[in-house]
């Protein structure tokens, strides 16, 4: 049984969240300011942002879908927002703050949205018409997780262009973007209550990505990071909490050390996590626990369309295993599991299938029971992207560090639209998410049940 558990949020853990959400900090502008605001995208100037500037993955927000996503969840307004706040802000102490303060807001209405709870799921409550882009559609519906990779763009895109009154150093503008990506993301929020009779319970998902071939996909793995944020899991041993962060499928961000600075906290310290699960979207039609997570980045191009090969790099300063393994395995009862979600509407294989060059020799060959003696990885049963990568990290972490508990990496089904839809959203689509993230919930309650 799943129950949320809001409470558990110490005070001051979100800065005056409930506020936040109740009273949005500037009242989001009217059609015709978001036509020239800076949440209209790159090349849409404010007052103080420069005309370029921003990424491969900004640019796209300037496209129709993106902005219908925004402006049918209520989410239009946040880069504006920020933005107002960044053109006043007089120094970098200021900025900081900014930065805290919206991504924080942002983090807390995503999640607030998805849980139907706060004004921004007031609007969104049932199943949206899908109706077409001429500004009378309908909400959202609450699940989507859409709106909070959008909207970060927005801010994202407006600090990387935000041209100060005072002097600011490069790398004082980097250190802001990545304290915005981090507490935007709920990586900063994972916070646990200090109650020693609750276990602790960290669920990691991912943004979109493959945009480039439909600029409407959702990934599912962040919806349900989403809804199991803060969300509560009776087992037989007493209550888990859970906590939830998501990460960007960019092979930048992990090379600089983001999947080790979000979660070896928990594997560290005084009292680290029970267990700690990844989750991102898989193969057509069915769940997948993977057995086995590869060190080796298959080259795929990321949302920036940057593709990067080779052995993944462990950050300088991280809790490791030295020398890197080739292979690091998930300690998920994986059979337990499957028997346990056996009804539920997918699917769920327990996945011991790798790609390995084996011991001697320089071909790569497939083998369906795991790894052989002295292999090198070319794919773990995740395969080579970035959902293998965040799977290896963790569970190496988890060896490093010595702790005995279940982690492991989840694969989601694919998430479609409903057939011939050309609709931002669709019953098909909304149906499908809802019961991915729901089965979701269910594998993750089956994993800590004990």
């Amino acid at each position: 049984m799943r129950t949320p558990f809001p409470s558990l949020r110490p005070a001051g853990l979100r800065t005056a969240t409930a506020a936040l959400l109740a009273a949005p900090l500037i009242a989001a502008p009217t059609a015709a300011q978001a036509d020239s605001g800076p949440q209209a995208g790159p090349g849409a100037p404010g007052d103080c942002l420069a005309a370029d500037g921003a990424t491969v993955e900004e640019e796209r927000l300037s496209g129709d879908v993106p902005q219908e996503i925004l402006r049918r969840s209520g989410f239009d307004g946040m880069a504006a927002d920020f933005t107002r706040a960044l053109c006043s802000a007089p120094n970098l102490k200021a900025a900081e703050n900014a930065v805290r303060r919206h991504g924080d807001r942002l983090w807390s209405a995503a999640v607030a949205r998805v849980q139907g709870t706060g004004p921004y799921a007031e609007a969104s409550q049932g199943t949206s018409k899908g109706a077409g882009r001429d500004g009378s559609e309908d909400r959202l519906s609450a699940g989507d997780d859409r709106p909070l990779y959008w909207a970060r763009l927005g801010m994202a895109s407006a600090l990387r262009r935000w041209e100060p009154s005072f002097d600011l150093a490069d790398a004082d503008r980097a250190r802001l973007i990545e304290d915005l990506e981090r507490v935007s993301r709920g990586q900063d929020d994972m916070d646990f209550p200090g109650d020693p009779n609750m276990k602790r319970v960290v669920v990691t998902g991912f943004d979109p990505f493959r945009l480039d071939g439909d600029m409407r996909r959702s990934n599912p793995s962040g919806a349900a990071a989403l809804a199991l944020d803060g969300a509560v899991i009776e087992t037989e041993a007493g209550p888990a909490v859970v906590q939830t962060a998501v990460f960007p499928v960019r092979w930048r961000d992990f090379a600089d050390g983001m999947v080790e600075s979000a979660l070896a906290p928990h594997y560290t310290g005084d009292r680290p996590a029970d267990a700690v699960f990844t989750v991102s979207q898989g193969r057509e039609g069915r769940f997948d626990l993977e057995a086995h997570n590869g060190a080796w980045r298959g080259g795929s191009d990321d949302n920036e369309r940057v593709g990067d090969e080779g052995m993944i790099p462990i950050p300088e300063g991280a809790p490791t295993v030295t020398p890197q393994p080739q292979w690091s395995d998930s300690t998920i009862d994986r059979p337990a599991v499957v028997e346990a979600v056996s009804d539920a509407p997918f699917p769920v294989v327990d996945n011991t299938e790798v790609t390995e060059i084996p011991a001697g020799g320089t071909e790569p060959v497939t083998r369906p029971d795991g790894p052989t003696e002295g292999s090198q990885a070319r794919a773990g049963g995740g395969g080579s992207y970035l959902s293998n990568e965040i799977a290896y990290r963790n569970t190496l972490l988890r060896d490093a560090t010595g702790r005995d508990i279940p982690a492991g990496h989840i694969h989601t089904p694919i998430l479609h639209f409903g057939e011939g839809s050309d609709a931002v959203t669709d019953p098909s689509f909304e149906e499908m998410r809802d019961s991915i993230t729901e089965q979701t919930t269910l594998i993750v309650e089956a994993s800590v049940r004990d």
